[in-house]
């Protein structure tokens, strides 16, 4: 439930539709507000504290998309998600990388509306607190940098560990790719600060599925394309939530972990050596564990299987000397 009515602000041309949202959202214990120009948006957030706003890609005048930059630099605590017809999602995915937070399609399911909007308001309670917390320790401790860093971090890391601890499937997931990953990092030879912030990266490069529907991450049978589109959002989420708080290294490794290697993966603008070498480091450990774990789509792989996975899919999904450094790692050579 929604704490203190958090206000939202609907936004769409068509009068029906900001009804029934409405609807929807104030018997979820929400206030709402409506808007259907770019005049109007404007002054409900200047005279109202908003917390998320439902834009509309297409609206008359300024559309959805142009109007989410002046959102977002205008109101940066304000949570935005973008509603959008079925056929217009890669511009909606476009959108995520611009700063929505998620999107819903139309014709609107009520029931994901509700799961969105609260995924949300989630992620944005735990930026404030972040950002809260930041500024607190900043006054009582000028001169401990490092170890505020620290208390940042292990404070998410904690979140982590809390959110993977209510799904069987993907509980300890984060730590087993931090020991896998660093063990991966320690064969290639990496420094110390390097090392570091791949201990880093691994154990934050999920926290971006505060943001993912839960009943589409856990469905046992194969995934629609809308329901891969949204899941694959919690790198760019996960990279926005940790920016204020680590270095670009760590956030790029979080951003750009699900990469293919030869350039083929969703939305993918850099491929090769150009991809972070922790985000290529992360991507054979995040599916090392993907596979020996059971998910509710499939049972645990063996090992066997596994490593002939990752041998197949190097020069393709992995980095081939990665994937040698993984060969290694497990006492196996490649053949």
């Amino acid at each position: 439930m929604p704490s203190q009515r958090e206000t939202l602000l609907i936004v769409d041309d068509e009068a029906a539709i900001r009804r029934l949202l409405c609807q929807k959202l104030l018997r979820e214990g929400y206030q709402c507000k409506e808007a259907d120009t770019a005049e109007q948006i404007s002054n409900t957030l200047e005279t109202t504290p908003i917390a998320l706003v439902i834009l509309d890609i297409k609206m008359p005048g300024k559309s959805g998309i142009e109007l989410l930059p002046e959102i977002k630099s205008g109101y940066p605590d304000t949570a935005v998600i973008m509603a959008t017809a079925v056929n217009e999602v890669n511009v909606a995915v476009q959108c995520l990388k611009q700063g929505a937070d998620d999107y819903i399609c139309k014709p609107f399911n009520l029931e994901e509306v509700s799961r969105s909007v609260q995924k949300a308001l989630e992620k944005r309670r735990l930026q404030l607190e972040i950002r809260e917390y930041q500024q607190y320790l900043e006054e009582k401790i000028e001169d401990q940098t490092g170890e505020i860093r620290k208390l940042f971090l292990g404070a998410i890391e904690a979140l982590v560990s809390a959110l993977e601890a209510k799904d069987k499937y993907t509980g300890g997931h984060s730590r087993r790719v931090t020991e896998i990953a660093l063990a991966l990092g320690n064969e290639l030879g990496l420094s110390v600060p390097d090392m570091e912030d791949l201990r880093w990266g691994s154990l934050l490069h999920d926290i971006g599925k505060i943001a993912v529907d839960q009943v589409i991450q856990n469905k046992p049978g194969k995934l629609t394309r809308e329901e891969y589109e949204h899941i694959m959002t919690h790198v760019h989420i996960g990279a926005e939530i940790v920016r204020p708080l680590v270095s670009e290294k760590i956030t790029e490794m979080i951003e750009h972990h699900h990469d293919h290697y030869d350039g083929s993966g969703l939305h993918q603008v850099i491929a090769g050596s150009d991809i972070p070498l922790g985000a290529r480091i992360l991507a054979v450990a995040d599916a090392f564990d993907a596979m020996i774990s059971d998910r509710p789509y499939r049972s645990a792989m063996s090992i066997t299987d596994i490593v002939n996975e990752i041998k197949r899919c190097a020069d393709t999904q992995f980095d081939p000397v990665v994937v040698a450094a993984f060969l290694n790692t497990v006492g196996l050579t490649k053949t």
